[in-house]
């Protein structure tokens, strides 16, 4: 046996150029398939932790049915919710006397504008809410303050800035106290929230401008309210609380006209959509691996054309089928396993590369299965040129020209 390997790996090594494009297939298929599952891995790990890192005490209140039929997310159900959403002011109200059940509400309403400092412009998400978003969403501020709910009853035209938003008007200038422009009216800026990356989905915490509620819905004229989060007042007992603010809802509006979700439900959702990409991705990776599998077993082909003299002097010299069908599978997967390991660096040093900008995680299941996947791709494409090869007459193998 030892022989036979020794044999297989002379003859890769005697063909050094022809070796690696052979095995160029496989590596560009193992690389991209790793990849490919490392962006999927970690985009779930990151969304995870995004919500883990709101409390596991978080409830979502959306307008209409975000579930839509069977009880499955569905973002065109979410999407044409918004635009007729039926949740007000009248219900943080309401939801506050809930104390035994309520700790914390933040009332959310989203808009766009045009924010100016100087010369420097930026479209940005505007975000009118409370003051108690800092705790209920885990944003502080790292320069200056929130706005402070005299600030929010009074409807005093302040905003905080997400991180990347202060980073690109203002730059090395303290933007507290200095004043921007949404559209054409002037605010002034009270604090900045410290860096907390993108958000999944849409803009991140990081580019968002905060302001009070009470100001957002005179500016955009808008009193209805994309969103409420809420705290609970304990873990264990979230179930019982989500009932109870549905039951607090289905005295104003029907069930299909709001939602109330807790963090597992839309985590598992989200991890659902990631997990079926992820496989999409993969599985669309790994036709390269067929390709380089069809390519492996050419190449054998011509080898065994090409080595059909070798072949018969090995037979003439007792070599048994089987061991010639052994050699050539050897071969094929060495070429695969050579070309896999090859993948897997490149693979590990694109994803460094990738976690600069996006989240990437390789895991240890991904490089397992795309070792045996690439070493099974080459058995399968070397069986039959190894098949050919062991067929071979000894008699006319050494006649052949």
């Amino acid at each position: 046996m030892n022989d036979i390997l020794e044999i297989a790996l002379k003859s890769i090594m005697l063909n050094k150029v022809r070796s690696f494009l052979t095995m160029l297939g496989v590596i560009i298929g193992v690389s991209s398939v790793v990849v490919l599952t490392a962006i999927g891995t970690g985009l779930s790990a990151y969304v995870t932790e995004e919500f883990n890192a709101l409390g596991a005490n978080t409830l979502y209140i959306f307008p209409g049915d975000i579930f839509g039929e069977g009880g499955n997310f569905s973002a065109e159900s979410s999407a044409t919710s918004l635009t007729g959403s039926k949740l007000t002011m009248a219900d943080v109200t309401r939801l506050k006397r809930l104390r035994e059940h309520v700790a914390e509400v933040s009332p959310l309403s989203i808009g766009s504008a045009k924010a100016s400092y100087r010369t420097n412009n930026k479209t940005v998400s505007v975000v009118g809410s409370t003051p108690n978003i800092e705790e209920t969403f885990n944003v502080p501020a790292a320069i200056g303050n929130f706005f402070n709910e005299q600030q929010a009853d009074g409807g005093d035209r302040v905003v905080v800035l997400g991180w990347q938003i202060a980073e690109d008007l203002f730059g090395s200038i303290d933007p507290i106290g200095k004043k921007i422009k949404l559209g054409e009216t002037s605010f002034t800026v009270v604090g900045v929230v410290e860096e907390k990356g993108g958000g999944f989905g849409g803009p991140g915490f990081d580019t968002y401008v905060y302001m009070p509620i009470s100001t957002f819905s005179k500016i955009y004229d808008d009193d209805s309210l994309v969103r409420i989060v809420v705290k609970t007042t304990t873990i264990e007992n979230v179930t019982e609380h989500k009932k109870a603010i549905e039951n607090l809802f289905l005295e104003r509006l029907k069930d299909d006209e709001f939602s109330v979700v807790d963090q597992s439900e839309i985590l598992s959702s989200i991890n659902q959509i990631l997990g079926v990409l992820t496989a999409a991705l993969g599985g669309i990776a790994g036709i390269s691996l067929v390709v380089g599998g069809i390519g492996i077993m050419n190449i054998m082909l011509v080898s065994v054309t090409e080595r059909t003299r070798e072949i018969g002097l090995r037979k003439a010299l007792g070599a048994t089928p089987n061991m010639i069908l052994v050699q050539f599978l050897i071969e094929a997967a060495v070429l695969s396993v050579l070309g896999g390991g090859i993948g897997l660096i490149i693979a590990y040093f694109g994803t460094l590369a990738l976690q600069a900008f996006f989240p990437a995680a390789i895991t240890w299941q991904a490089i397992v299965l795309a070792l045996s996947v690439s070493t099974i791709v080459g058995l399968i494409f070397g069986a039959a040129p190894a098949n050919r090869a062991a067929k071979l007459s000894p008699i006319e193998a050494l006649r052949y020209e």
